[in-house]
């Protein structure tokens, strides 16, 4: 790269910290309305034409790996070393996916043809496109740690999709309408993002192909390609494995399940995207920075997970009524509030190891998770269906985090966790404790249980003094306008 990286890292951490509670906040308003599109979806659709849908979506994400081959993480990374490149590097990745969206169209066309849904396929197609388009273009906004924009389009894009999806329920639509629904929130996205990129311009648009670049990219992104085939086939797999393999219904019953731990994950992925670009910056400008920004980052994912798991493990009885999912999908959802905080753990050493220009190793890690995930479906699946399935994804999420663990101690240090995470698991303990004679609560009365339990959790990390006093300025700054 011939561009010079910025020199300045001063009041980057501040800087993340704010931008990671308004995407957070965003990201929760626009999860608010994305729980409604997904019950009133799954309730309208049944159990069989919702595993129907939903073992679409996930065969266009296991087919979007060959759209994105690894571009969209590079992009974020070397354009937060070297924004002055933006537009080049923007320009020559839209061009790239739009020949492999080629192949992309051929492979879902073979996949969804042998699952009996070729109906379904430009509709799917669509869904594909602009999804990886979107998350590209809103990729330009994180790169430069300028996200008021990306919080407002988060919510305009959930209202986009709410009002579609209750069209669809009016009109009775079947499965094939609800993915133009998604497709469509998903392009106005893309037009939001062009609108708002050229209006402050940020980036210049205009078609572009730069072999030698591509080719530069191709290599350097093969690491992460790999990894997002291996993270996508092991967290989409379990559905049209249920599906071939069980009655559809429980496919169903499984991804109503599924939907709320997947939602869950723009936790984890939002604060991710904040501070990752910081990471990439600390390693190459200030690596005395690098190792306490990976601590309070693992600090603050187990913070925010394990009060999850805790609850809605305990309350999984009536969090399955209060959200009108499935009967049946009560004790999957128990079962996979298990991983939620593996899952979030992760996600401090995975940011690790693609900021040190180590996504290689994350590679491997991801593929002992593969490996165990399609392993543990095989076996379980046949015999014991969807509860099988939710069993796997937890052992999964298990797997990556120590894998990732291990990896960033070779090849960095060794994160002391038993300090960093004791006291938020004595907190969760606390409150599970307080929870455990009220997790028959049933219909909305649970909701009062919940605000309980998050002020005994809130409570007992105070009074474990879980956050140091510089961690607690950070948050403080975190809360303030941004300067």
């Amino acid at each position: 790269m011939s561009t010079e990286p910025r020199s300045g890292v001063q009041g980057l951490g501040s800087k993340a910290a704010r931008n990671t509670v308004l995407v957070l906040s965003a990201r929760i308003a626009s999860r608010l309305l994305a729980l409604v599109t997904v019950i009133a979806t799954l309730n309208h659709l049944g159990a069989d034409n919702y595993g129907e849908f939903q073992t679409v979506v996930n065969y266009t994400a296991l087919v979007a790996v060959m759209v994105d081959l690894g571009f969209n993480t590079l992009y974020v990374r070397e354009g937060a070393r070297f924004p002055g490149e933006l537009s080049r590097y923007l320009n020559n990745v839209i061009s790239i996916k739009a020949i492999l969206s080629l192949l992309g169209l051929v492979v879902l066309g073979l996949l969804l043809g042998l699952q009996g849904l070729a109906g379904l396929l430009f509709a799917g197609f669509a869904l594909m496109v602009l999804t990886t388009y979107s998350n590209l273009l809103r990729n330009t906004l994180y790169a430069l740690q300028s996200l008021t924009y990306e919080a407002v389009a988060i919510v305009l894009e959930a209202a986009v999709l709410l009002t579609l999806v209750i069209v669809g329920i009016k009109t009775g639509q079947g499965p094939v309408y609800f993915l133009w629904a998604y497709a469509a929130s998903y392009g106005f996205s893309c037009a939001y993002f062009i609108v708002v990129l050229t209006a402050r311009r940020l980036v210049t648009f205009g078609p572009r192909l730069e072999w030698s670049l591509i080719r530069q990219w191709f290599w350097s992104g093969l690491p992460f390609a790999l990894t997002f085939v291996i993270t996508t086939i092991y967290f989409k797999i379990d559905q049209p494995l249920l599906y071939a393999l069980r009655p559809h219904h429980e496919a169903g019953w499984y991804g109503a399940a599924y939907k709320p731990f997947e939602s869950i994950l723009f936790v984890p992925q939002s604060m991710l995207a904040v501070v990752f670009p910081v990471m990439s910056v600390y390693y190459h400008q200030a690596r005395e920075r690098l190792n306490p920004t990976i601590d309070l980052f693992f600090k603050a994912l187990v913070l925010l997970g394990w009060p999850l798991t805790v609850g809605t493990f305990v309350l999984a009885h009536g969090l399955n009524g209060v959200l009108h999912l499935y009967p049946k999908s009560e004790p999957a959802l128990q079962i996979l509030a298990l991983g939620i905080v593996f899952m979030f753990a992760s996600n401090a050493f995975i940011a690790a190891l693609s900021a040190i220009d180590r996504q290689v190793m994350f590679t491997w890690a991801a593929t002992a998770s593969m490996v165990v995930n399609v392993a543990l479906n095989v076996l379980l699946i046949p015999f014991f269906g969807y509860i099988g399935a939710s069993w796997a994804t937890v052992v999964t999420e298990v797997v990556l985090l120590t894998s990732a663990y291990l990896l960033v101690g070779r090849e960095l240090y060794r994160a002391p966790l038993h300090r960093l995470a004791w006291k938020p698991i004595l907190a969760g303990l606390v409150m599970g404790a307080v929870l455990w004679p009220l997790r028959d609560t049933s219909g909305w009365l649970v909701l009062p249980v919940i605000v309980l339990g998050g002020a005994i959790y809130g409570g007992a990390a105070l009074a474990l003094r879980v956050l140091d006093p510089p961690e607690l300025a950070l948050a403080r700054a975190a809360l303030r306008r941004g300067q």
